[in-house]
Parts: structure tokens; sequence; C-alpha cells
């Protein structure tokens, strides 16, 4: 696949507001040994890109320093040592940064066919969110069918992701949402209770339920203390974000008779071959969750990549529910 040396891009300019995000003229990436470039058609937007953009999320040494953590198209050049895909392959693919561009460069085995059935632009939406709730969830937080399961911020990106793939492996789900309108629709992705965190507390929600066997949390603060008390004896608490801050006091003493666990992770940092593993994993038992209609992303709203400022108020907003996507290409 021909391509050129420069292509248009989505830069930070500084640290600050959506509109330091900028379109640039940017050097076309070249695959390393085991990579693979792709010509983006769609850019999944997410919280940690907003997190980046305002100086607070950096990316790691050998990552674009532009944004975009998924991203679906057309694979436009493969480097050495990659033996599974060619170029003209349709796939979705999780990023190391870079997304926010016409090509994007990222390891060949975080990369995904697109399921039967979805489009690109559906496409672009799965990897982030998908890698973060098989990771945490399943792996990390052991969810097993039968199980209550909390997940805040139901109607995020991580949120409806949550909701559908815990139901669809058999756990009771429960869930936090911020209006009566985002409530209706994480319901209606299988939610069995969603509960309007301005007008009821979840943690007598849960405890009326027996607690949470497991609870997934990226709000931090002082939901921490209040996490712990909406846990079952023997619960699991995932953190994997703190939108309202990283810092609280907890007193230890609940943890320790009720014999909780609390831990968390970011997707970001860990090494190609974890991020290779959840990949082979996804393959095997979430993409047929996919291409059977079990679970199928939730889209919110599109932008062109030049207006990728506007997708940044967007998700800011809140008011979102499910993905957000940058038309790039088209697909």
């Amino acid at each position: 696949m021909a391509m050129s040396h420069m292509m248009t891009a989505i830069q930070i300019k500084e640290p600050g507001g959506p509109d330091v995000l900028q379109p640039v003229d940017w050097p076309v990436p070249v695959p390393g040994h085991g990579q693979i470039v792709i010509r983006v058609a769609w850019a999944g937007v997410n919280r940690p890109d907003a997190l980046q953009r305002a100086g607070l999320y950096a990316p790691p040494p050998s990552a674009s320093p532009l944004p975009g953590l998924e991203a679906s198209g057309t694979v436009a050049a493969v480097g050495p040592g990659v033996t599974r895909w060619r170029e003209g392959d349709q796939v979705c693919a999780l990023l190391p940064g870079g997304g926010y561009a016409e090509y994007v460069v990222t390891h060949g085995d975080h990369a995904l066919p697109v399921p039967a059935g979805l489009s690109l632009r559906e496409a672009a939406c799965l990897p982030e969110t998908c890698f973060t709730v098989w990771s945490n969830v399943f792996l990390r937080g052991g969810l097993k069918a039968g199980e209550r399961f909390l997940v805040h911020g139901g109607s995020s990106g991580i949120g409806t992701t949550a909701i559908q793939m815990a139901r669809a492996m058999g756990a009771r789900v429960f869930t936090t949402a911020g209006s009566d309108e985002k409530c209706e629709a994480c319901m209606a992705l299988g939610a069995e209770r969603a509960i309007n965190y301005r007008e009821e507390d979840f943690v007598a929600a849960l405890r009326a339920e027996g607690g949470a066997n497991l609870i997934l949390d990226m709000v931090g603060g002082s939901y921490l203390p209040r996490n712990v008390r909406a846990l079952a004896d023997d619960g699991r608490l995932v953190q994997i974000a703190f939108l309202t801050g990283p810092k609280v006091e907890l007193n230890f003493a609940e943890v320790m008779t009720r014999r909780l666990t609390i831990t968390g992770s970011t997707l970001r940092p860990q090494g190609d071959l974890a991020k290779a593993a959840y990949a082979r994993d996804l393959e095997t038992h979430v993409w047929p969750l996919i291409e059977r209609g079990a679970l199928r992303p939730v889209m919110d709203s599109e932008y062109a990549l030049a207006d990728a400022a506007k997708a940044h108020w967007r998700i800011e907003s809140s008011g979102h529910i499910g993905k957000i996507v940058l038309r790039v290409e088209g697909g």
C-alpha cells in the first residue's frame, strides 16, 4: 500500500484544555520489528487522552507523543517478524499512542481482526475498553458466574462494555450513573439494577443485596471507603482510575476483618507481552460474544479528526453515553 511521508495528525500544542489540540503535518511512522502500521479509519476517544492533553498523564518514553490509544483501519505496512497480518487486512488495535492521525504504528500482537458484523466505526471502540475490562474484571478481579458485580460509571465506554461482558458471563450486574436517562441505558444493556448516585446511596443498595463480590471503580477519592462498605465479605475492589482524586483516608481494620482485596491497574504502562496475552484472550473469549450479538459497542457521537477538540469537550462534559470516535478516513 503506497504511503506518503507526511500525514495529518492532532498534536497537543501545550498542556491545557481541549483547544490545545491542533491539526499538524507529522511524519508517517515506520514499523519496527514485530510492528504494523495502520491506515486509520476511526480512532476512539478516551479519558486518558484528555488527561494526557491536560499534562496529567505522560506517555511512556517509547510511545508517540500524539494522543489516541485505539483505532481501526487497514494494515498499510508490516515490520520484520510479523507473520499474521498482511497489507490490506482490516484490524482494530490497542495503541501505545498516536491514534489521532492518518497512520499509526503498534505491535502486531496488539491488533485483532474486526469482528464479523461490525463496521470499522464500531470496531474502533473495542480495544481500550475490552482490554481494560477483561484484564481487570475477569483476570485481576476474578469475576465468576452468579457473583454480584458493581461497576461505577455504567454509561461510560468502560461501563457499557463491563455491563454487557459481565452479564454475558453470567454475573449479576449492578451499576451507578448520574441521571435517570443513563440508568435506563444501563438497564437496557443488561444491568439488574442501575442506581442514580445523585438520588440514592449505592452502599445501602448493594448491602441490601448482600454486598458486591466485585467492584470496578474509576472514581476514587471518597468512593474508596464507600466501596469497602459496599463489598460482601471476601469481596474484591479493582481500581482503574481516580476521577475525584487518588488520596483518601481508609481504616484498614474492615479490610482485614472481612478479608477484602483492594487492587488496581493501568493498561498503558504494561508490557507488550502482557497486552499480547490479553489480545489472545479477547479473540478466544470475547470476540465470539460480539459476533453473536451479546456484546456491542454503544456509540455516543462522532467527530471529524480536525474536530478532536469538540470530542474532548464532549467527553469532559460527562454527558455522553457510550463511546466517542474520530472519523479519520471513514469506514
